[in-house]
Order: structure tokens, then sequence, then C-alpha cells
């Protein structure tokens, strides 16, 4: 008997900590969410109420028991939860262990009042693409139009303090979830109705705000890590730490430091460490190890426990020399027994980065591999090419580089939340480099918006300069008892039959014979560049004479050089008019009767 409860006391210690990845649309609260859990208030320091960098919060299962009592009747085997908050909804991919997702569980945050977005159905493939278990958190209850407020309560107690009318409220939003979930292939329900976790997916209704439902959540989630992942959670004490750099810090005191989540094994102080830096895989030895306070997030704490060593899973700040220019998102690894072997280990993940690279595109900088992997992702989605991808600040070469690049469109660098050094932005400065946008943002998806309304500008400008330059299809009638001037140069009174005529052009007639060059054209007695269809106008033909080379009631062409039709043909038709199209048609037939290949 004694011995079977030590067994069970030795697996109990082994089980580490569960990683809990909280993905979501912007906006739908993520943040707030678990500022609820931990009594913090993170996301008002965010650039644009948006994470823009991982963040880890501990919940020790102290803490759980406190805010969740029923939780109590449960045998609790996990030490708590390690919750990461996640920049815009690329990040889960980014924040794993090489290969596979570094999250054991993730909730998917919805808003109970907007429902589905296209980034929530994007987390949700992402989930199911790494077989990653899942609870929906339907957050912002406190905002349904009725519902009143029990702070802190369990969903359940104050949902049947609600009058009918809101509980038919919930339960049709709820029910809006199930059918979504169903439409994309799960099979969900309310958190209260499930009996078997591993076929359906929970919905727990809560708020952030008020901290209903947040109870329930949490014990969901214990219960998910318990019953179904005892074995993924299984660990070796002794084996060398493993761990994904969030964050690189320069603290008062102690230099450059690293904010890790060691995700399998243990770290310990003297221990050496393999991590990546700018200049490649270097070594070093962990001079000390500082923990945040339960309920706080490593990247807002100020101030920290030292600690000899780490289990995981943990968020952890790491303390060592030669720490300089180390890239954040890349493996760290303790080395116990062969340094070659890990050294090759971190070379081969970082040669994975998952970066799709094109011949034709940008030149993307920013200051973490995962911000790197999630804008290029945000790019690939909008077809959006990436010629180079770096981690780092922006130089005189990324400058030098971006100017050489032949598509105008491309010729841009994107740069998130990374600084441009002083010499590159001094060459930004002068003229002769001023033909490089450079953006800079915070927030990832601005980022790129910004980008693609510079891009979308520059070709409207690009083809309304091309449209200004080439020979716009046109005919036109010269009117009855319109003639003030025979020649030299002739002045006749014409009528817009087709297209849209501008000055500068020569004039033909329908068979082919050069009439003259139109020099100016007046209307109500004032100067004017072109002329739609149907407007009535005096034009002057130079080289014209009226009687020889045109009379009263001429139907005339304006004569289109051969590369402009080919122009026109095939890159701007659809742009042209319907009118402009049939005199295009017409002028081109009579170009083709004798020559068919004319202008293709």
């Amino acid at each position: 008997m004694r011995s079977h409860r030590v067994n069970k006391m030795a697996k109990k210690e082994n089980i580490r900590t569960p990683i809990v990845c909280v993905l979501g649309h912007v906006d739908h609260g993520k943040t707030s969410l678990l500022d609820r859990i931990r009594g913090s208030s993170v996301v008002s320091t965010e650039d644009g109420a948006i994470t823009q960098h991982i963040g880890a919060t501990i919940v020790p299962i102290d803490a759980i028991k406190k805010m969740s009592g029923s939780i109590e009747k449960m045998p609790i085997n996990i030490p708590g939860l390690l919750f990461i908050d996640t920049p815009g909804h690329h990040a889960f991919t980014t924040l794993r262990a090489r290969g596979g997702a570094l999250a054991d569980m993730a909730i998917v945050v919805v808003d109970i009042n907007q429902g589905f977005q296209p980034q929530t159905i994007e987390a949700l493939q992402i989930l199911r693409n790494y077989k990653t278990p899942f609870v929906i958190a339907a957050t912002k209850i406190d905002k349904l139009h009725g519902w009143r407020v029990n702070e802190n309560e369990p969903f359940l107690k104050s949902f049947s303090r609600q009058n009918d009318r809101v509980k038919d409220l919930i339960e049709t939003r709820v029910y809006e979830l199930v059918a979504n979930l169903s439409d994309l292939g799960f099979s969900a329900e309310r958190f209260d109705r499930v009996t078997d976790f591993r076929r359906n997916l929970a919905i727990v209704p809560v708020s952030a705000h008020s901290g209903e439902g947040i109870a329930e959540l949490l014990m969901v989630m214990i219960g998910l890590a318990q019953r179904y992942m005892e074995q993924e959670l299984q660990m070796s004490v002794d084996g060398p730490g493993l761990g994904t750099i969030l964050e690189v810090k320069e603290e008062r005191g102690l230099g450059p430091t690293l904010d890790v989540i060691l995700y399998d094994g243990t770290l310990s102080v003297g221990e050496e460490l393999a991590l990546v830096t700018r200049s490649g895989v270097v070594t070093t030895r962990v001079r000390a190890l500082l923990k945040p306070r339960p309920l706080k997030e490593i990247l807002v704490e100020d101030r920290f426990e030292r600690v000899k060593s780490v289990t995981a899973a943990s968020g952890i700040k790491v303390s060592a020399p030669n720490l300089e220019g180390a890239i954040a998102g890349s493996p760290v690894q303790v080395i116990r027994g062969d340094s070659n072997e890990v050294i090759e280990r971190i070379r081969r993940e970082m040669e994975e980065i998952n970066v799709k690279l094109s011949p034709d595109g940008l030149i993307i900088k920013a200051d973490t591999i995962g911000a790197l992997e999630a804008l290029s992702k945000e790019l690939e989605s909008q077809e959006i090419g990436v010629m180079r991808a770096e981690v780092g600040p922006v130089s005189r070469h990324d400058i030098i580089e971006a100017e050489t690049i032949k598509n105008p469109y491309y010729r841009a660098m994107l740069c998130f939340n990374t600084p441009i050094l002083p010499d590159a932005a001094d060459m930004l400065k002068e003229e002769s480099h001023s033909k490089v946008s450079v953006f800079e943002e915070k927030v990832i998806y601005k980022l790129v918006d910004d980008y693609m309304a510079w891009r979308d500008d520059l070709k409207r400008k690009t083809e309304q300069q091309k449209f200004e330059q080439i020979v716009m299809p046109a005919k036109i009638r010269v009117l009855p008892h319109c003639i003030f001037r025979q020649s030299n140069p002739a002045v006749v009174g014409v009528r817009v039959l087709g297209g849209t005529l501008r000055t500068g052009v020569n004039l033909i007639q329908k068979d082919g014979k050069k009439v003259g060059h139109l020099k100016s054209m007046q209307q109500n007695q004032e100067n004017i560049r072109e002329a739609p269809a149907g407007a009535e106008v005096a034009i002057s033909i130079e080289g014209a004479t009226v009687g020889r080379q045109l009379a009263e009631e001429d139907d005339l062409l304006i004569d289109i050089p051969e590369r402009h039709v080919k122009v026109l043909e095939k890159e701007m038709l659809k742009h042209l008019a319907i009118s402009a199209q049939e005199v295009l048609e017409e002028f081109t037939s009579m170009k083709r009767k004798n020559d068919p290949f004319w202008g293709k």
C-alpha cells in the first residue's frame, strides 16, 4: 500500500505545469481575460490595446482553488497553469517548440455579442492542425442587453439569477456558436452539458469585466489537463531544460537578460546554455535565475525572486554573459554532455524558420523571430511577396538593397517594432534615397494596412499617368454650318461621337487617310484639353484644309500609334468606357484589313 502511494506521489511530482495559449480575434478581449485572472492591467500598456509581445503568467493551483471553490472536490495533480498571451492571431504557430505547438491547451476567446470573425476561424483551423485541445471562452456576457452583473460569481449561479429574456438571449448566442463550430466540423456544447470532453468542445460564457464565469473556465481547463493530458505532461525532472526566448531585455545591474518559457526539463544556476544570437549559436553559463511572482506577467514584472533552479513549465528571466544580440523567438537548451550535438540541433531549428521567401517581394525587419513569422504570414495571406526577412534594426545596407528592387510596388521596407539606425535614418532624408518607402509600426495588421494603402495609391497614380500618356480612342463628326476657318489652321465645330477627345493627336478619315494634327480645343470660348463623348467643341487642325482633307459631316478617328494600341488592348480595355471600346474596335478593324497582326 505504501509503495503504491510513493509511486503515485513520484508521478505527481513529475507532472509539469500545462502551457495554455490564449487565441482569438483582435479586440475580443484576450488580454482582458488574463488581466482578470491575474488581477493586473497589462492591456492598457499595449500599443493600440493589442498585445504585441508574448507574455507568460503562472497561475498557481492555490490561486485557482481560491477563485473556484467547486474545484476543491477534485483530486489535483498539476501545480497550476502557465498562461501565454499571444500577439495577434498567428502567434500560436510562432510560439512553439519547433516542429510542434508549444502550448498544451488553448482558450479561444470569442465576443458573444459579435460571434465568429475571420481571425477566430483561422485560430480554430490552426488548433485543429496541431491537434491541440481547447475551450471556447464566450466573453463580454456583461454587455448583453439586460444582463444583471454578479461580481466574480460562477456563470451558472449568475445565469440562474437572470430574467427569462436574458436567459433566452444567452441560450440563443451559445447555440449560434455551436452552429458555427458545427459548420467547421467541431461538436460543441455549453460546458455544463458536456459529458465527454474528448468528443465535445466546451463553451464557457464569461465576463473579464465582472469576473463571472472565470471560476468555471479555470475548472474546465484543470479538468481537461488532468483527465486527458497526464501522459503529455509527464517529464523527466532531471532532463536538460528546453525553452523559447520571449524577449531580450536590458536590466539595471544585470545587463542583457532573457525572458524564457521553459517547456521541458529543468534549468539551474551555473549550467551551460546554448542559444541563438545574430552572429550564430553561442554558449554561456547561467549567472542568475529570476522568477516573476505568481500571477505576475513576466513582460511587466518589476520585482523578481531569485531562485537556484526552475522546472518546466515556467516563465523565467535568465541572467548570463554573452547575451548581446540574442534573438527573441529562438530556442534555448541546457547543455549536459556533448555541446556540439546541442548546437547542431539548434542550428537546424533556426534554418526551419517559417518565412516563405520570394524572388519578387519586400524586405521585412522585426525585433523577434515570432514577429517576423507573424508578419510574413500576414503578408502571405494578402499575396504580398517577401524577398528578405531579418531580425534586427534597419541599417544602411538594408536601404541600399531596397533601392535595387526593380518592382516599384516592392521598393519598400516594413519594420515591426525595430529601430532605424541613425546612419540609415540620415540616408533616408537624402533626396537621392527618397525612392525607398519605409513603414514603421508596433501593430502588425496596421503595418500591413499602411503598406497596402501606399501600394494601392501608387498603382492608381501609375495607371493615371499611363492613361495620360497613352493616345486614347475617339471618334468625332464635323458639324454642319460650323466651319469657322478654312485652313492655317482649319477651325471647325465637332461633336464627340465616342471615346475621349484630347488635344495633341493626329486625325484620320475612316479609310485611314491623314487629315491633320489637332492642336487646340475650345468649349464656350474657353481652352480645354479633353472632351467626353457627347460634347460639342471647336477644334483647330494644323495641316488640314476644309474641302480637301475634310468636309462638313465627315466622321474622323484619332490615329493611335501601334504600341499604344497594344497597351490599350492588353492592359486598359476594362478601364475604357463602352463607347471608347467600340471606337477602338472600329479603328483596329480598319488597320487590320491589310495587316491582320497590326497592334497585336
